[in-house]
C-alpha cells in the first residue's frame, strides 16, 4: 500500500545550511532503498516536504522527522493511501520557496505568501503538484 505524507516544520537555530545538504544528502541516499520518493521545500524559516511510498516506510520517517532536533513545530498537512505517486522521479527534489512566483502563491493562498500553516494542505499539495507539471523544477542529485 502506498501512501503520501505532507508536513511542515520551522528549522530549529541549529539547522543551517550545511545540515540542509546534510539533509538532502541522507534522503537521495537512504530513500531508494526504502522506496521512498519526495520533494522538500526550503526557505530561511519553514521546510514543507512530501514524503511517498510504503506506509511502514513514510511512517517511520516522518516519527523520526518529529523527533529530530532539527525541526520544530513540525505539523502533518496531509496523510493518505494514494493509487500512484505524483513525485516518483525524485528519490528527494528541492525547492527554494524565496524563489516563487508571487502570482502562483496567489492562486493557492490568500496572500503571496507560502504559509502552509495558515491554508490547507490541499493547497499546499496542489502548489507543489503544478510545480512538477510545469516543470518549474527539476529533479537535483538524482
Amino acid at each position: 500500500m502506498l501512501v503520501r505524507c505532507l508536513y511542515a516544520s520551522r528549522p530549529s537555530a541549529s539547522c543551517d545550511g550545511r545540515a540542509l545538504d546534510r539533509i538532502l544528502e541522507q534522503a537521495r541516499k537512504n530513500n531508494p532503498a526504502l522506496g521512498l520518493t519526495g520533494l522538500l521545500c526550503v526557505s530561511n524559516n519553514l521546510f514543507v516536504q512530501v514524503l511517498e511510498g510504503g506506509r511502514d516506510e513514510v511512517c517511520e520517517i516522518y516519527n523520526a522527522i518529529v523527533q529530530d532536533g532539527r525541526h520544530q513545530q513540525v505539523r502533518l498537512l496531509i496523510y493518505e493511501e494514494i493509487s500512484e505517486r505524483r513525485f516518483g522521479n525524485w528519490t528527494m527534489g528541492q525547492i527554494n520557496i524565496d524563489r516563487l512566483n508571487p502570482t502562483l502563491l496567489l492562486k493557492y493562498f490568500r496572500r503571496a505568501e507560502f504559509d502552509p500553516f495558515d491554508c490547507s494542505g490541499q493547497a499546499t499539495l496542489s502548489l507543489l503538484a503544478e510545480l512538477v507539471a510545469t516543470a518549474a523544477i527539476t529533479p537535483r542529485g538524482e
